[in-house]
């Protein structure tokens, strides 16, 4: 298959939310909402991507996959397995919940699925921070304390962070993203989380949003202390290793190109800034901001920056 597999974004009304989008990746939202994720690439029953440009323009990301299985995903990649990466926008007008995804050895037994996601720094307001993590030291039995004291805020590893920085949250982490953040998630494909706390907010019912404090508390990392992030830098680095992907930063000045080769694995790329064209296409395909598009197997292709860009390639996920 030598095209990029566009899907079309699925948005997601949330308490947290805004319309950042809008200005930052010139989308075109639901009008008089506050938009809190975009799902950009999504195969699972609830929520389906629906491919928007070539033969398999109008299907599901499930129907594309069964059709072609052996372009997109590979040859040994069964048809009816999804496909298992999950990638949003996140717009943080807010800070979310307190909250923790059940590791693999709790997941089945609390009828949850683990999740283990990373978190890239789009754009950053002044003083915007990420909670991941526990204070050192800090213990089960003090965190249970401090929740019928509303002082959570003293348990958990807050730390600031700038566009460019990323960070893995593992299942079992804590964590919660504050406000003013516009983040570029890539998740395991998943959709269990467990709020332990939601900073006194109610939903947008006026209602307080339901939470599940004994799920949570089975479910937290209790040695995982102040995990650190990856800064941002303008040089190639794996910014993200784990069983379930790997992430690699690329930037590329303008001019500059790289060659994805078929027969190699399928791959998720992601433009967080500037524009590259697939130039080995008739027409080009141009990826501009806020494009995260499927590099299918078969495919070969060669990417020229058209602006300063930085891309982000998820891979080493099947």
């Amino acid at each position: 298959m030598q095209q990029l597999i566009h899907l079309k974004p699925l948005y997601q009304e949330r308490v947290w939310g805004g319309r950042i989008l809008e200005t930052a990746l010139s989308r075109v939202l639901p009008a008089g909402r506050p938009i809190g994720e975009s799902w950009e690439i999504v195969d699972r029953p609830e929520a389906q991507s629906v491919v928007a440009n070539g033969p398999l323009a109008g299907q599901p990301l499930r129907v594309a996959i069964e059709r072609d299985v052996g372009s997109i995903m590979g040859p040994r990649w069964p048809k009816d397995r999804p496909f298992p990466i999950l990638v949003k926008w996140l717009d943080c007008r807010e800070r979310l919940s307190l909250q923790v995804h059940p590791p693999a050895s709790v997941a089945a037994q609390l009828k949850g699925e683990p999740k283990t996601e990373n978190w890239y720094i789009a754009d950053a307001g002044s003083g915007s921070h990420l909670i991941v993590g526990l204070k050192r030291g800090v213990t089960r039995q003090q965190f249970e304390r401090a929740i019928h004291e509303q002082t959570l805020e003293d348990c958990v590893h807050r730390f600031p962070v700038s566009p460019g920085d990323s960070i893995l949250v593992r299942s079992g982490q804590v964590h919660a993203i504050d406000g003013g953040n516009l983040i570029l998630e890539i998740q395991q494909n998943s959709d269990t989380t467990y709020r332990v706390y939601d900073w006194g907010r109610v939903g947008l019912d006026g209602k307080p949003r339901q939470m599940h404090v004994a799920e949570s508390l089975a479910s937290i990392l209790w040695s995982d202390f102040e995990p650190q992030p990856v800064r941002g830098e303008r040089t190639k680095a794996v910014i993200a290793e784990a069983p379930e992907f790997r992430i690699r930063r690329v930037p590329l000045e303008k001019g500059e190109s790289f060659v994805l080769n078929a027969g190699e694995e399928v791959r998720i790329l992601s433009v967080v800034t500037g524009k590259v064209a697939a130039e080995n296409l008739s027409p080009r395909d141009v990826l501009s901001r806020g494009d995260n598009v499927i590099v299918p197997y078969a495919g070969s292709f060669t990417f020229r920056a058209e602006q300063p860009a930085m891309l982000l390639l998820t891979e080493k996920f099947s």
